[in-house]
């Protein structure tokens, strides 16, 4: 039988798997999601990290070793959590390195979370982290935030790959394609080359409909209920159709220049009433990435359905956000909420990852 998994990628949309942990690794359950599911890439955020911290003693002897060398926390995390995305890098080298080089394999790690309103800080960051990977196929991740736009823009510039995270509304992500254009612009007046920089830009779906439902109840637009998040996607999707497009686009295309592929991230539903694969099925489409948390996953290969979605529907998906901004509805607003709450949302467990450090820190020392 036919899998639905890679039917998605015949229908040029990659899966990138929403999830880290060593034990993945050590099973050769990665590898079978590569070989057998075609999953083309691996993204991680500190949320993911705490879970492997906390939930297995994997990490507990690297934690010791390197507490007893009197690394900070912060170091002690990214020491350990760079030798997994390194493990996984090897992984996805011979995805990144099939077809079109460089078009997928790539793994990704974020800069701390702590840093989502500081440029300073999140450029020295994700050169930093860039260098201590050393891997052709990672990407490092970049808060979308108003702070982060020029760090994303000097970080192509240096010729790092960079997935732009926690992206919410339109207006900001037609500000980070502006970002990887300049960057790349900046990169080709000095004499660099820009065929193998790469970058995804990550759209939040169901975070959207979750803040964004109970209002429609309240406005009597039941019927829109769980459609404002697909809505935003396709209408990014015409911003992505239109920039990677045209005289500008072209002379950086000429030079071997790949666009900035949106990314579907935070496609888990979170509404018990929808189906478990919604934001995927919707969202199937050329060029573009969807990353999925396990569970969505083998659901889909269970029982999704891989039709190209992503370019039909456009007149309704521009309908759905006249009428939630006739009914009042402020979505620049509410996108700029979904970010504040995005960073919290990364900065807990980021803190609560730390303190389990700091546990295993003492009883190292002790």
């Amino acid at each position: 039988m036919e899998n639905r998994l890679k039917k998605i990628h015949e229908l040029g949309q990659s899966i990138w798997l929403d999830f880290i942990d060593r034990k993945i690794m050590d099973s050769g359950d990665m590898q079978k999601l590569i070989t057998d599911d075609g999953v083309r890439g691996v993204t991680s955020n500190p949320a993911i990290f705490e879970k492997a911290f906390s939930s297995s003693s994997d990490y507990d002897a690297d934690i010791a070793r390197l507490a007893k060398e009197g690394k900070s926390n912060d170091d002690i995390f990214y020491g350990v959590a760079v030798e997994d995305i390194k493990r996984a890098a090897d992984m996805f080298l011979q995805v990144y390195e099939d077809e079109v080089k460089g078009a997928d394999g790539y793994v990704s790690l974020e800069v701390s979370p702590r840093l989502a309103n500081d440029t300073e800080g999140t450029t020295k960051q994700a050169l930093e982290l860039w260098k201590a990977v050393h891997k052709d196929n990672v990407m490092i991740k970049i808060p979308g935030t108003k702070e982060g736009l020029p760090a994303i823009q000097k970080s192509i510039a240096g010729g790092l790959n960079i997935n732009v995270t926690l992206l919410f509304g339109l207006e900001r992500y037609e500000a980070v394609t502006e970002a990887y254009i300049k960057g790349l612009e900046e990169r080709v007046a000095a004499g660099k080359p820009i065929e193998y920089v790469s970058s995804v830009a990550s759209f939040f779906l169901s975070r959207i409909d979750v803040l964004v439902d109970p209002m429609l109840k309240e406005k009597g637009l039941d019927h829109l209920k769980g459609e404002v998040a697909i809505a935003s996607a396709k209408k990014a999707y015409e911003i992505y159709k239109r920039v990677f497009s045209g005289e500008r686009w072209q002379k950086l295309a000429d030079k071997g220049a790949k666009p900035q592929r949106l990314l579907w991230a935070s496609t888990g539903s979170k509404d018990p009433s929808f189906s478990d694969v919604k934001y995927v099925e919707a969202l199937i489409g050329p060029d573009t990435v969807d990353t999925i948390p396990m569970e969505t996953l083998v659901a889909f290969r269970d029982h999704g359905n891989a039709a190209n979605t992503l370019d039909q529907g456009l007149d309704e998906a521009t309908k759905t956000l006249e009428q939630i901004k006739a009914a009042g509805i402020d979505l620049a607003k509410i996108t700029q909420q979904l970010e504040e709450e995005g960073i919290e949302k990364f900065n807990q467990p980021y803190d609560k990852l730390l303190a389990a450090i700091e546990k295993q820190k003492q009883k190292a020392v002790a």
